[in-house]
């Protein structure tokens, strides 16, 4: 299981505030029902309670103990949303204490981002931010490979695709019949078919024959090579050719120069008639743009 996101107690500790059950001075500080009351309404109660602490919340100075005392106990009084979006996701029960603490977080955005003046029910602007994070929880968890989020929304079309095609037809559907219903092309669909394989991995450990079949053999791993310590290098090369294509002719000149001649900056300052300065500047500049391309998810 994941490590579980930080509880709202735990976020309440973080602001340096004291529960909101101990603080009823600053509940009357704020002009605010303490919430030991909060807690004690009913239902429809809850939401004018959250309405009148959400206007509280606007008037006063972020930091402060009052702003903390409201803060907090918006989320406890609301609680019971991230219980009911967690409800949603019945199937995944073992891991219904993680799902209130990530949905907890996301409660937590919807009452910091919140606008009354726009004149949207807090619930209906809270409940898409806790189910985001709920969601974002399974998207980073149930993976036993990471992949591209693209890919890990492909795997769920094609299942679904998979899934019409196969009553419509009568059979499994080919590669080109799943590219035309899904308006893709075949590459697109081998690369998600390929790519819904890290969604779950055997045991390394789990013997078998050469059939496939478990037990009685030696384990995946005994028959696994060492990795290739050059791959990391192959696939850096890779990432990295379409991003050195985009580069202006300079730049490129410049790189070739410090890295591929091993010139100073000052020596490559001399050919191009600028400052080792300059160069300076424009070497951080290009290794900064690269940096940032390679880091981002294509």
């Amino acid at each position: 299981m994941a490590t579980a996101a930080p509880s709202t107690h735990a976020v309440q500790e973080g602001t340096g505030a004291a529960p909101a059950a101990q603080d009823g001075s600053v509940a009357a500080e704020a002009g605010l029902p303490r919430v030991s009351e909060a807690q004690a309404v009913a239902p429809m109660d809850a939401r004018d309670l959250t309405r009148l602490f959400i206007d509280r919340l606007q008037t006063l100075e972020e930091g402060t103990p009052e702003y903390q005392y409201a803060r907090n106990t918006l989320i406890e009084i609301n609680l019971s949303l991230v219980r009911y979006a967690a409800r949603r996701f019945r199937n995944r029960a073992a891991e219904t204490e993680d799902m209130i603490q990530v949905g907890t977080i996301g409660l937590i955005k919807a009452i910091d981002r919140f606008d009354p003046g726009r004149e949207v029910e807090f619930t209906t602007f809270a409940v898409p931010y806790i189910m985001g994070e709920i969601k974002r929880f399974f998207r980073d968890t149930s993976w036993s490979v990471r992949v591209p989020r693209r890919l890990q929304e492909l795997r769920i079309d094609l299942a679904k695709a998979g899934d019409q095609l196969a009553q419509r037809l009568g059979r499994a559907p080919t590669t080109a019949e799943l590219a035309r219903h899904l308006d893709l092309s075949e590459d697109e669909v081998i690369e998600g078919v390929v790519a819904s394989n890290g969604y779950t991995a055997g045991s390394l450990d789990a013997g078998g024959d050469e059939t496939g079949e478990t037990g009685g053999g030696p384990s995946v791993a005994d028959r696994i090579g060492e990795i290739d310590p050059a791959l990391e290098g192959v696939e850096n090369f890779e990432s990295l050719r379409p991003l050195m294509a985009e580069l202006d002719d300079r730049e490129r000149r410049i790189l070739q120069m410090r890295f591929g001649d091993e010139m100073t900056q000052a020596q490559i300052g001399a050919e191009l008639g600028l400052s080792q300065m300059h160069i300076s500047r424009l070497l951080s500049r290009t290794l900064g743009k690269l940096r940032k391309g390679l880091l981002t998810e294509r």
